[in-house]
């Protein structure tokens, strides 16, 4: 075991324990289980049947339904039976949160059911308590007594229990004594865990869900050396990244937290968690599980006993800084118009840079790649903030040695012959060794860069991973370029492949730039440039390496949400757009928060039917508003914060 997964540099799956949830069995090696939740009103069993209908026939293998009080739990009961009379027995799981009577009436009737420790017993209210020791075991004790009613059901039941642990709804006991931290979640979901092994109920799954990735993944990691440490043993797990948000933005989200623990073999069941219509987290859960159904038996690797990092805390990798990359900056962008022919300057457009040619110059959007890769010397001046990367006789030839820099084998870079004095990026694939040759160049040259190629390895993060573990243990300090590229033709498999290569380096601190790219036989063309750019940004917000655009922390609605969550995203987000950096959270209801929002600087949370309450961090602005004007006050909250600027067309 090495830390949190079986190998670091070989796939195979965590060992967990057998669950056992109606008629499907997770962990201990099975599949890899793909679930989402009903966003109906639970009291409306018609409604809640066909979603839920909609759901299984896209594929999902377990359906939550929200029960916030016992009326909702008892509809469990006509939802499951005519589910059931329609030929569908997909087991059935109740989300609880603030209501343990509503649990124990939904543990007798569905399969399984979900609680969150941080508001199951607990209260959040952000107040900083203060226990001894003896006060503390009293609490424990106080959770025993209100915890075991629910597991003595589920043993008599024979019903599964989720233990969902959320970032946003840690409990002012834990927060006032952990933090607001991975180990906090870890220790909330322990101490009921622990209850529920002296009572011999171990028929679990566990969660530790965030809207952040990097803690959602440094949470689960943490999660599993402690049962390790503890128990001698894992329960399964259940993944997601919570208010992932929708459209490209929440697929990156999600993918970069669940992939980056895919990858390790940690995790037996998924949710993709987005704000659209359930069924349609449905494909995105298939392709990432599909990534890992025939990952054993891949090219072999260089093992590794111990990381020269911690995984369960986030550092960057120390490096020198080479011209704008590396050091203490934030990693670049490199577009790849490699194999595109004449480039001329409106291409641009396409990764950022709009020509006007009535004035001859350049508008650069947030959104602009810092370097491209071309084989050509380019018949026109080069904005401002634009450099270019070109094969090395190409570079030779051009004589703006200012903006251009050559791409080197490492065999030409060792060899003789001119080099740039700025910056000399190195192509590295990741399936060859480095040579103690070229390490010890390096060392010295403070004009290096590697470009890192992930190969064809099935394993291939894990195999440019061990590279950079490599460059950590030699003490070579030069910045490293992620390079992703994909054989995929269908655009949602390269997204998920993009977020997961490099998106779960930088979680670790790896990475000082990424660069896109397609490799297969169909031509590349500027569409594809145009689609990938965005991706390679929305890769690096994601990971909070490098924001560039605003942020949005929605959750995927359910039936306790109170407003319409999609169409409500989407006029937010049509007004606020263009605010680079501001985070705003936007939430049907608070179970998740408002501590899921204490990362945001804005939070819209519907509070009652047609009502908004807004919040400024974890305070209450403005409540009670009518939601006809709830968005324009939020617009003003904004301009109070000295946080709006106008658009470019105001």
């Amino acid at each position: 075991m090495q830390l949190y997964c079986p190998s670091l540099t070989a796939y195979k799956r965590l060992p967990t324990l057998e669950v056992k949830v109606g008629d499907l069995l997770i962990g201990n090696n099975h599949p890899i289980r793909i679930q989402t939740m009903t966003t109906t009103d639970t009291m409306d069993t018609a409604g809640t049947v066909a979603q839920a209908i909609r759901c299984i026939e896209a594929g999902a293998e377990l359906v939550r339904i929200t029960a916030p009080s016992k009326s909702e739990a008892e509809n469990l009961l006509p939802i499951k039976n005519e589910l059931r009379k329609r030929g569908y027995h997909t087991p059935l799981v109740a989300d609880i949160h603030f209501t343990p009577n509503a649990a124990e009436i939904a543990a007798r009737i569905v399969e399984k059911v979900r609680v969150n420790p941080g508001n199951y017993v607990d209260k959040k209210k952000f107040e900083t308590l203060v226990y001894t020791d003896t006060e503390y075991a009293e609490e424990i004790e106080r959770i025993r007594d209100r915890f075991t009613p629910l597991v003595n059901i589920c043993k008599e039941y024979g019903t599964a229990m989720r233990i969902g642990t959320n970032h946003g709804s840690l409990s002012d006991r834990i927060m006032s004594r952990y933090g607001d931290t991975p180990m906090g979640m870890v220790e909330s979901a322990m101490e009921f865990l622990r209850i529920a092994g002296d009572l011999n109920y171990h028929n679990i799954v566990l969660s530790m869900k965030s809207s952040n990735p990097q803690v959602m993944v440094q949470a689960y990691r943490l999660l599993v050396h402690t049962m390790q440490q503890e128990l001698g043993h894992c329960y399964p797990l259940h993944l997601g990244v919570t208010e992932a948000g929708d459209g490209e933005d929440g697929r990156i989200k999600s993918a970069i937290g669940i992939g980056a623990l895919l990858e390790d073999g940690v995790g037996d069941t998924i949710r993709v968690s987005l704000t659209e219509d359930p069924e349609f987290e449905l494909p995105v859960c298939r392709d990432l599980v599909k990534r890992y159904t025939n990952r054993e038996g891949h090219a072999p690797i260089l093992s590794i006993d111990k990381p020269p990092y911690s995984p369960f805390e986030y550092k960057r990798r120390e490096t020198i800084a080479v011209d704008n990359i590396g050091g203490k900056q934030v990693p670049v962008v490199v577009a790849d118009f490699g194999g595109i022919k004449n480039v001329q300057p409106n291409d641009l457009e396409a990764i950022g840079y709009h020509y006007d040619a009535d004035t001859d110059k350049w508008n650069i959007a947030d959104q602009a790649a810092d370097y491209i890769f071309t084989e050509q010397v380019l018949p026109f001046a080069l904005p401002g903030t634009l450099k270019v990367i070109t094969p090395y006789e190409t570079w030779l030839q051009a004589t703006d040695k200012e903006k251009y820099f050559p791409y080197l084998t490492q065999e030409a870079y060792l060899g003789t012959g001119k080099r740039s004095a700025v910056l000399n990026v190195i192509d590295t694939d990741s399936g060859k060794p480095l040579t103690s040759t070229l390490l010890q160049k390096l060392k010295t040259d403070t004009t290096a860069v590697l470009c890192i190629v992930a190969t064809e390895n099935k394993h291939a993060m894990p195999e440019v991973r061990r590279m950079l573990m490599t460059l950590m243990e030699q003490q070579v300090a030069n910045p490293v370029i992620l390079l992703s590229s994909s054989t995929h033709t269908e655009v949602d498999d390269r997204l998920l492949q993009y977020a997961i290569e490099t998106g779960a380096l930088l979680l670790d601190g790896f990475g000082d730039g990424i660069g896109l790219g397609i490799n297969y036989t169909q031509q590349r063309s500027l569409q594809d440039l145009a689609r990938i750019n965005p991706v390679a940004f929305g890769i690096l917000q994601a990971t909070r390496t490098r924001i560039s655009k605003t942020e949005y922390i929605s959750c995927p609605s359910c039936g306790r949400t109170l407003f319409d969550l999609q169409e409500t995203t989407a006029k937010i987000r049509a007004v606020t757009n263009h605010l680079k950096g501001v985070k705003i959270a936007i939430m049907g209801c608070i179970v998740n928060g408002p501590g899921e929002m204490a990362d945001a600087d804005f939070g819209y949370v519907g509070s009652g039917v047609g009502k908004i309450t807004l919040y400024r961090g974890k305070e209450v602005v403005k409540r009670g508003l009518n939601s006809e004007v709830a968005v324009t006050e939020l617009i003003n909250l904004i301009k109070e914060n000295g946080m709006w600027v106008e658009t470019q067309a105001n």
